[in-house]
């Protein structure tokens, strides 16, 4: 039996052995990679509702079509679900938040009842905060948060229009936004030289004349007593950058704001293909300015030396386009000098049309080779595509497979890891996908429990290894289906071997291209463990998938 004071020491001993292999973690620690990440998309309305005092405001208080109004997501509910451990469970790296600024106070009627900007595309005031969403104390709480377990904040930019008109919101003044053309799409002109839709005010970016500030934006600055304030900033930004006080730079100015002021990592961009391309250049320019001052002027919250992340929403891009979209009567290029990645439309039909080897081939040879140096931003559903590649969720273990084991980042949008249903009786056109969140099945359910573990493990597994989404692909071998992914940059290295559609009990994998005789190795997705004996390793799992990882040999 032993005596208390050796079992002080053993104690003592384990607590070291703890504090050496935290430190030995910490050294160790994977670098983050935007080409690797996997961000989780939300619509902030209908993610979680984290305060119920804020879920009307502006007397938003008419009858809405289904789904078409407010529900009470807010900033505070992801700030929950974060401190809950959430999206570290899911291995979110990233976290992409629909627009949370004021919206328009008024509801207007598409042809579908009454819809309010709950999902926060009608900009009414891009300086302020919606209150439905929360505040700015908020914001900066969440970005605190987020940074503390490693999760960068994505928010979302609109440039393009602002939005619609009600009996609550005046139309800004001719200076700023056209109000027609209807666009047609027939060609870049077409495309970029009118509203979206009817009664969606145009910001008139390819102008270059000074003009002044909205008469209702006055008013409204000087009603909340920061008009001296948001002059005196204004003054300051023009001054020092020398740009006219054209509308997009006034724009610009106000969303490199949440840069200075909260420090968040990343824009979506929306609606990128209806705005001039020297647009996007520009805002670069503004946000790379504005991320180097956050960074100045705190450096200890700097988290890496990560360049300022740019994603654009180029409607129907695909990665076959590599770096030029076409509108028929020209091509652009999106990417130079401005974005890191473009949101990838083609993925959905490569998942549903190609067999796992082609596709990721594919993905290798494009993003190794014509569109190096950059990245495409996958996803199976979205917030407004109304064929997603599971759209009755009967494939949801297909889904977390593809598109987490693919090259590129990998855009989670909110309630596939959970199969969140995408219709709702009554509901018509896009917002039947943005149905709450549904969280009483992700707590008792266990069917949504079974999809969510599944969609853990291959989180988790990607984040810890960059080389899924940025690495190097091989084909081991074709049956059965094994493959390898390598990853070396700026000194750290990164490889695995994953194989999928393998027999259940028993398998025989060869790594001999990968891993070294006699190390041990982890597959992350059953927690078995064997040796490299003669090039290969025993995987004894019920599973039909093997995610392996090296341990260190022995």
């Amino acid at each position: 039996m032993l005596k208390l004071g050796s079992l002080f020491i053993l104690g003592m001993l384990f607590v070291g052995c703890q504090n050496q292999q935290q430190k030995l973690k910490e050294s160790e620690a994977v670098p983050f990679d935007w080409d690797a990440a996997t961000i989780y998309f939300m619509l902030t309305d209908r993610f979680n509702n984290g305060d119920n005092t804020n879920d009307v405001n502006f007397n938003r208080n008419k009858e809405t079509g289904v789904l078409r109004g407010f529900e009470g997501g807010d900033i505070k509910g992801v700030i929950e679900k974060i401190e809950a451990g959430y999206f570290t469970k899911l291995g979110v790296n990233a976290i992409w938040m629909t627009p949370i600024v004021e919206q328009i106070h008024g509801g207007t009627d598409e042809g579908t009842g009454v819809t309010y900007g709950y999902h926060g595309y009608w900009t009414k005031d891009w300086t302020n905060l919606d209150p439905n969403f929360g505040t700015k104390a908020d914001l900066k709480h969440l970005v605190e948060v987020a940074h503390k377990n490693g999760i960068r904040i994505v928010l979302d930019a609109v440039i393009n229009h602002t939005g619609p008109v009600t009996e609550d919101d005046s139309v800004w003044p001719d200076d700023w936004v056209r109000t027609g053309p209807a666009c047609d799409y027939h060609n870049f002109e077409s495309t970029v030289t009118c509203t979206l839709v009817e009664n969606l005010p145009d910001i008139r970016t390819e102008s270059n004349e000074n003009v002044e500030l909205p008469k209702q934006l006055v008013e409204k600055w000087k009603a909340e007593g920061r008009y001296e304030q948001e002059i005196a900033e204004l003054d300051a930004f023009f001054e020092k950058t020398g740009y006219p006080r054209a509308p997009r730079f006034y724009i610009m100015k106000w969303l490199a704001d949440y840069v200075t002021e909260f420090g968040i990592d990343g824009y979506r961009v929306d609606t990128v293909k209806h705005t001039e391309a020297y647009v996007w250049q520009e805002f670069r320019k503004v946000l790379d300015a504005a991320f180097a001052d956050f960074k100045t002027n705190n450096p200890e919250k700097v988290l890496d030396a990560n360049v300022f992340y740019l994603v654009g929403e180029v409607y129907n891009y695909g990665i076959s386009a590599t770096k030029a979209f076409d509108f028929g009567d020209k091509k652009v290029n999106y990417f130079d000098k401005a974005f890191n990645q473009l949101i990838n439309f083609e993925f959905k039909w490569d998942a549903q049309q190609l067999d796992y080897e082609t596709m990721f081939s594919k993905y290798d040879t494009l993003l190794h080779n014509d569109l190096k140096g950059y990245s495409v931003l996958n996803y199976l559903t979205s917030h407004d595509d109304g064929q997603p590649f599971d759209l009755k969720r009967e494939k949801s273990f297909e889904t977390a497979t593809k598109l987490l084991l693919s090259q590129g980042a990998a855009q989670i949008y909110y309630g596939d890891e959970s199969a969140r249903v995408l219709h709702a009786e009554g509901t018509v056109g896009d917002a039947n996908l943005r149905t709450f969140m549904n969280w009483e099945a992700v707590k008792s359910n266990s069917e949504t429990q079974a999809v969510l573990a599944h969609w853990q493990k291959l989180g988790q597994f990607r984040a810890k290894h960059p080389a899924v989404g940025a690495g190097k692909h091989h084909m081991i071998s074709k049956s059965p289906y094994v493959f390898s992914r390598k990853y070396a940059k700026e000194g750290f290295s990164d490889k695995v071997v994953i194989g999928l559609n393998l027999d259940k009990g028993h398998k025989t994998i060869t790594v001999s291209e990968v891993f070294l005789e006699g190390d041990i190795i982890r597959d992350y997705y059953s927690g078995t463990t064997s040796k490299v004996i003669n090039g290969t390793v025993n995987i004894n799992s019920e599973f039909d998938m093997v995610l392996l990882e090296s341990l260190r040999g022995n």
